[in-house]
């Protein structure tokens, strides 16, 4: 999930010991191909992942849940399984181009987590590289998105909600699943004691007037949600892979990144800004679009903000961000 900058340290991460690691290989690959390097990857604020190089000469990545105790956000209990699954069906439905996975885990035998190994995908993050790019070459990777972000919102669900509800909810519509989605990060807000800049019953009602603008939402679509430029893996100016499917749903397509409003706005300060909406096949600028965008909009903010207090970040500079994050989506979700 895209983040304001600067490296902090999450304590939903479980670090393992390099022997620990060399176990989880030769359980995972047999004794003949253990682990030869082990690298940790730091970038992700959620599991612990690390690079491991196996000894017949596979690049593989090894990401390990948080332990059961770990304070999480009532949606992210046990989507290391949602991540496994998400991916599985990416790959046979071809929908995108996304890493394989090796061995999931969930019988925590060696360690006290889930875990599972992929391999590591080619190329680089969009995001490190897109500014060195030319205007041309952007446009290209941003339509590419679209297409494959519009073959992924193209596969029907049999129902709405988190791709692994963890409280084994079966609603019938979207208005219901998404009702329920959001009171879980209210509820999550006072669990965790975060102290919300809106008092809850404002935003509860502010929330109840936008509900039933959901209810245009008739198909349950799958939906990444987490398409930010990070999770795009580029070479020789074409995508190699989408990662980090850990927080997919069945919903609506709306709710994906690049028609969140702090995409859209940094994607129309940039010169080709339209190609991912090209490549996508609409704008869905539409009133009741519109409304609907407004309400995912402020979701995510409040789960940037709340998510501060499972983590425990110490970052002060994120810690603002994050306040800020939710007090001016707020103020445009309440203006609209």
């Amino acid at each position: 999930m895209k983040m304001a900058g600067g490296t902090m340290e999450s304590m939903t991460k479980s670090k393992l010991s390099e022997e620990q690691i060399r176990e989880l290989a030769a359980d995972a690959f047999g004794a003949g191909s253990g682990a030869a390097e082990i690298e940790e990857l730091t970038g992700g604020y959620f599991n612990a992942a690390y690079k491991v190089v196996l000894t017949d000469g596979r690049e593989t990545i090894l990401k390990i849940s948080p332990s059961d105790d770990a304070e999480t956000m009532t949606y992210e209990r046990d989507i290391m399984r949602t991540e496994v699954e998400a991916l599985k069906l990416a790959r046979e439905k071809g929908l995108a181009p996304v890493p394989e996975v090796y061995a999931y885990n969930a019988g925590r035998r060696i360690v006290a987590n889930n875990y599972f190994f992929m391999d590591k995908v080619r190329g680089i993050p969009f995001n490190e590289i897109r500014e060195g790019m030319s205007p041309e070459e952007r446009a290209a990777v941003e339509r590419q998105l679209g297409r494959y972000n519009r073959q992924i919102n193209d596969v029907v669900g049999s129902r709405f909600g988190l791709y692994n509800d963890p409280l084994g909810r079966n609603p019938g519509t979207w208005r219901e699943a998404f009702a329920g989605m959001i009171g879980d990060v209210l509820d999550d807000a006072v669990r965790l004691k975060a102290p919300m800049p809106i008092g809850r019953s404002e935003v509860e009602r502010g929330i109840e007037e936008v509900l039933p603008a959901l209810d245009e939402v008739k198909e349950p679509r799958l939906v990444h949600w987490d398409l930010w430029e990070g999770n795009v893996f580029v070479e020789d100016g074409k995508i190699t892979a989408l990662i980090d499917w850990e927080r997919a749903l069945w919903g609506d397509p709306l709710m994906e990144f690049h028609f969140r409003y702090i995409a859209e706005e940094q994607l129309r300060r940039v010169e080709g800004n339209d190609a991912f909406y090209e490549g996508y096949g609409s704008f869905c600028d539409s009133p009741n679009e519109l409304q609907r965008k407004k309400l995912y909009d402020l979701y995510l903010d409040l789960i940037y903000f709340v998510e501060c207090f499972s983590r425990k970040y110490t970052s002060e500079e994120h810690l603002k961000w994050a306040h800020n994050q939710i007090r001016e989506g707020w103020q445009r979700f309440s203006g609209r």
